[in-house]
C-alpha cells in the first residue's frame, strides 16, 4: 500500500507543532510524514486526522487538541475558520508579528543565503482591525451552507453576499460584519442584500452565468471620503435605478456612486465601462502631504495608514541627496515615484497597466509634480538598453513587484544596469530571495526591514536596500 492511501483519515495522536507554513497552517512531523494541520499554532500538542495525503506529508484537522499553545488566542469574527480572510485570528498579535518576522528570516537565509543577523524588528500595524480600505464582496445564488444546517433539502434563502469559500469559486459565505472595514462599510453591505432580497432582485450563479446582482465594491480612504461600485450582470435599466437610488438615498456620506454592468465569465472590471450616478468617479487618498486621485480601477495599498510606513521606509533606505535618477519598476499608480519626487531629481516610473499610469500622470498633475516621467509596457521589453540610454542612468532604482517575483529578465536587466543602490519593496520574501540571489553576486544586502500591512493573515511586506559592491 502506498504511502498516501496508508494515511489518509489516519489519526496522529499527541503531534506538537513545530512550525508554521507560508499559506498559515500549522507544520507538525512524525518520523518522516509532514503534517500541515488546519487551525494549528506553534506549540500546540493534539491529536489530528489527515483529510489529504501525499507520498511525504499530509493535510489534517486538529480532533482533540490536547495542549493549546501559549500563543493562543479566542479569534473575535465570527466567520473565522469558514472564511478564507483573517487566518490567524487565534493567535496572539504579538506572535503572529514573531512569525512573519521568522519567515522572512528563512527565506532570506535559505533561499538567497544572505545573512539575516541586521534584520531589523519588524514593524506592526497601528491597527489590527478595520484597517482595509477596499473590500470587494460577492452576490451569489449559492450560499455556503453552515455546519448543522440540512444539506438533503436546500433552505429556502439560498442567496448570499460576502466572500469566496476558500477552494470553492461557486460557494459564497454570506457576511454579517466583517471587521477589515471600517464603518460604514458593514452598514452599506447588509443594507443593500436586505433591499436587494426584499426587492426580489436575482443573485448572480457564478456556474451558470446568470442574475442581476454580481458585484460590491466598497473604499474608504484616509480623507473622509467613501467610494461604492455595484456591479451588475443580467438586468433592467429599471432594476439599476431602484437599487442606486436607494443606496444614495440611504447613505448619504457616500462621495462617488458607481456601477458597471459585466456580463463577462470572470470578475474584473478593467476593461468595463463604468457609469457615475452620483458625484465624481474616483475619490482622494492623501499621505503626507500629497493627494491621491483613486477611481474604481486604481490600485492602491489597501493599509493606507501602514503604507505611509511602507513608503517612508522605502524613501529613507535610498538615503536620497536630492539629486538622484531614480527609477520606479511596478509603479502601478505611481505612489512610491510621487512621494519620493520631492526629494531626488527625476523619477522614471515603469508599470504594466496602462490605466495605472494614466492614474500615475494625474496623481503627479493634481500636486505639481513636473519631475516624474512614466511609461507603460512589459517590465521585461521596456527596460532595455535603448530605454537607459534615453533616460539614463538610475542612482536609485525602486522595484515593488507582484507576488511572483520580477521576471528573471529583469534581475538580468539590473545586474547590467548596476545602479549604484536598489530598495527592493515585496509582498513575498519566498520570490524576493530567489531574486536576491542573483543580485548577491553584484550587490551587498545592507538593510532588511519586514512590515506587516496585513494582520491576521500570513502576509507579510519586506524592505532590502542592497548597495553594489565596490561602489
Amino acid at each position: 500500500m502506498s504511502r498516501n492511501k496508508a494515511n489518509y483519515n489516519k489519526i496522529f495522536e499527541d503531534v506538537e507543532i513545530i512550525d508554521i507554513a507560508e499559506e498559515g497552517k500549522g507544520v507538525g512531523k512524525t518520523d518522516d510524514f509532514v503534517l500541515f494541520v488546519d487551525k494549528a499554532i506553534p506549540g500546540d500538542i493534539a491529536d489530528v486526522q489527515v483529510y489529504r495525503s501525499k507520498k511525504n506529508f499530509g493535510e489534517a484537522k486538529i480532533i482533540d487538541l490536547k495542549k493549546p499553545s501559549e500563543y493562543r488566542v479566542e479569534a473575535f469574527c465570527a466567520h473565522f475558520g469558514t472564511c478564507g480572510g483573517c487566518k490567524w485570528q487565534h493567535m496572539s498579535y504579538e506572535a503572529q508579528l514573531k512569525f512573519k518576522q521568522k519567515s522572512v528570516t528563512d527565506a532570506l537565509g535559505r533561499i538567497a543565503k544572505i545573512d539575516v543577523e541586521g534584520m531589523m524588528p519588524i514593524v506592526a500595524s497601528p491597527a489590527d482591525r478595520y484597517y482595509r480600505n477596499k473590500l470587494e464582496f460577492t452576490f451569489s445564488n449559492k450560499r455556503w451552507l453552515m455546519d448543522g444546517e440540512n444539506r438533503t433539502d436546500e433552505p429556502a434563502e439560498m442567496d448570499a453576499l460576502g466572500f469566496h469559500i476558500p477552494g470553492r469559486f461557486d460557494k459564497i459565505l454570506d457576511i454579517q460584519h466583517c471587521y477589515l472595514q471600517a464603518d460604514p462599510s458593514n452598514a452599506i453591505r447588509n443594507s443593500i442584500d436586505e433591499f436587494a432580497k426584499r426587492e426580489g432582485y436575482s443573485y448572480y450563479d457564478l456556474k451558470g452565468h446568470a442574475g442581476a446582482l454580481r458585484n460590491l465594491i466598497i473604499r474608504t480612504s484616509s480623507t473622509g471620503e467613501l467610494m461604492v461600485i455595484v456591479v451588475f450582470a443580467y438586468v433592467t435599466e429599471e432594476e439599476i435605478s431602484k437599487m442606486m437610488n436607494f443606496i444614495g438615498d440611504t447613505f448619504l456620506q457616500i462621495t462617488s456612486l458607481l456601477y458597471i454592468v459585466n456580463q463577462k465569465k470572470n470578475d474584473t472590471i478593467f476593461d468595463q465601462n463604468v457609469v457615475a450616478c452620483r458625484g465624481p468617479e474616483y475619490i482622494y487618498e492623501e499621505m503626507n502631504g500629497i493627494r491621491f486621485r483613486i477611481g474604481p480601477k486604481s490600485f492602491y495599498q489597501t493599509n493606507s495608514e501602514q503604507a505611509l510606513r511602507l513608503y517612508e521606509i522605502t524613501r529613507d533606505f535610498a538615503g536620497f541627496k536630492g539629486d538622484e535618477l531614480v527609477y520606479d519598476l511596478y509603479t502601478g499608480a505611481g505612489t512610491i515615484a510621487n512621494f519620493v519626487a520631492g526629494k531626488v531629481r527625476e523619477v522614471v516610473g515603469v508599470e504594466y497597466v496602462p490605466t495605472a499610469i494614466e492614474d500615475a500622470k494625474i496623481n503627479s498633475a493634481i500636486n505639481n509634480i513636473t519631475n516624474t516621467k512614466f511609461y507603460a509596457g512589459d517590465m521585461k521589453d521596456v527596460l532595455v538598453p535603448d530605454f537607459i540610454a534615453e533616460h539614463g542612468k538610475p542612482d536609485v532604482i525602486i522595484t515593488d513587484p507582484p507576488r511572483a517575483g520580477m521576471h528573471p529578465d529583469v534581475v538580468a536587466r539590473l545586474m547590467e544596469i548596476e545602479a549604484p543602490k536598489i530598495v527592493y519593496v515585496s509582498c513575498n520574501a519566498a520570490t524576493q530571495a530567489r531574486d536576491l540571489l542573483v543580485l548577491k553576486e553584484k550587490y551587498d544586502t545592507a538593510k532588511i526591514q519586514p512590515v506587516d500591512m496585513f494582520p491576521h493573515t500570513q502576509h507579510v511586506e519586506n524592505v532590502v536596500l542592497l548597495v553594489l559592491r565596490n561602489n
